[in-house]
């Protein structure tokens, strides 16, 4: 167990409240707080912004985001630059 983390949405639960950065299929970047998510990983993002070449491209505000098109969610440590 590391960080209290035994399960893969332990990982999700801690960083509730959180920035996190989420990488979907269509090759885009998210960063955003994580505010809400199901075990679908379906999940809800608050003053999300999209990502490219490490530099803002968009804010989008408030954001629901299918569990099928993440390929991976990464916590606050790689996120909080942007």
């Amino acid at each position: 167990m590391v960080n209290g983390i035994e399960r893969p949405l332990d990982l999700l639960n801690n960083s509730k409240g959180k920035e996190i950065l989420v990488q979907l299929k269509s090759e885009k970047q998210l960063v955003g707080t994580l505010l809400a998510f199901d075990i679908h990983i379906n999940i809800v993002l608050d003053n999300a912004k999209e990502i490219h070449n490490n530099e803002m491209k968009r804010s989008i505000g408030l954001t629901f985001l299918r569990g099928d098109t993440i390929v991976f969610i990464s916590p606050a440590s790689s996120a909080s630059k942007h």
